[in-house]
């Protein structure tokens, strides 16, 4: 298994380094002056690299080895992109306390599965899916809920404003600590048996979704029939015919390769994905003041990170799908608004009818100022 690994040794060593040789004087012209000076340079550069070697030896040593994994790449991709962001700053501002070590693409395990590690503490952090993690907490699958948010901005404005802040809250309950959303994207859908230009389009498909109720209800109400396989085998099930189409941001449908296997894109944006930046909360409230205030700083660059990447990504993966599908689709998007709004009731129950409410009464002001 290939690991990848921060460490703040080089960071640390250079600023030492630095530090012990200090600022070069000019040159005083004097002979007997320059060979004190030229004695005194030999002792600063020696102790200078005596330095650096116990500074490497030092950061060696971090205090915390901590874990990360998640079901996507590492590069070119916004799980990947938060993931390095949040190491990056927190390995340096920590000054070498903490080494972060990345496990993309389930190679520590499925996503569920990380869920499950680090509630217990198995696994010290994990990106999984807000729709994911819906089977422990049912409001994190509000925002998913089909045409609820009208463009990032708008579902921006819904994760960093009151709403936001109630559902990262709502993790510390089941064993961890929601520190920041992942952005992924709006969803668009693909499939391999026609073009989709209205709901009845989609009827009789086998769809794959992500075991999130409002996802597969909405699936339900165009008259698909739904499978929930994992993330990571959507490729095999698509290639050898097990489902008809999925749907999944741009940008992550290429990380998994699914236009290699299918035909025809739809531009629907009908749900926002995003993922949520967790870590066991045994270990958060163990460090501390300090290391917490790096680690949510950290956090807010994850997200900010994932935020810019997808922003600067999208216009050439569309670009991109232009020439990668067989036919790409720009379907009238209002009937099919009409035919999911049953959807907002019949989940209604599961995951909070005020929880939904409080998101309409936030965007229906949000839209009005």
């Amino acid at each position: 298994m290939k690991k990848y690994v921060f460490k703040a040794s080089g960071f640390l060593a250079a600023v030492l380094f630095l530090a012990g040789c200090g600022v070069e004087s000019g040159n005083s012209g004097n002979d007997e002056n320059d060979g004190v000076e030229a004695e005194a340079d030999n002792n600063g550069n020696a102790e200078a690299e005596e330095t650096e070697e116990n500074a490497n030896n030092e950061a060696v040593e971090a205090e915390y080895e901590w874990q990360m994994g998640w079901n996507s790449g590492l590069d070119d991709d916004s799980k990947g992109e938060a993931a390095k962001a949040f190491a990056e700053y927190v390995v340096e501002a920590s000054d070498g306390r903490v080494d972060i070590e990345f496990f993309p693409n389930e190679t520590y395990a499925t996503s569920p599965e990380m869920i499950d590690a680090v509630q217990v503490g198995a696994l010290d952090m994990a990106l999984p899916g807000a729709n994911e993690l819906a089977g422990l907490i049912p409001e994190y699958a509000a925002l998913s809920l089909p045409f609820l948010t009208e463009g990032a901005e708008e579902a921006h404005a819904v994760l960093d404003g009151p709403v936001g802040d109630d559902l990262k809250a709502l993790g510390e309950e089941q064993g961890f600590v929601t520190l920041n959303d992942v952005e992924l994207g709006f969803a668009q859908i693909t499939n391999n048996v026609r073009p989709i230009e209205e709901p009845s389009d989609l009827e009789g498909m086998t769809i794959r979704s992500p075991n999130d109720v409002s996802l597969i209800e909405t699936f339900n109400a165009l008259g698909s029939s739904v499978s929930t396989m994992a993330y990571t085998e959507i490729y095999s099930g698509l290639s050898q015919g097990v489902i008809d189409g999925q749907f999944n941001p741009l940008l992550s449908i290429y990380d998994q390769n699914m236009q290699e296997v299918q035909d025809y894109l739809a531009v629907t944006n009908h749900t926002y994905y995003y993922s949520y930046f967790i870590m066991n909360a045994d270990l958060f409230n163990s460090l501390d003041d300090e290391l917490q205030e790096i680690i949510r700083e950290g956090s807010e660059r994850a997200r900010d990170a994932a935020r810019e990447f997808i922003a600067s990504e999208e216009e050439a993966a569309l670009e991109r799908a232009e020439d990668e599908f067989e036919v790409v689709t720009y379907p009238d998007l209002e009937p099919f608004q009409e035919a999911v709004l049953p959807v907002y009731d019949e989940v209604a129950d599961v995951m909070g009818e005020e929880m939904i409410q409080d998101m309409r009464d936030f965007l229906e002001e949000y839209r009005n100022n």
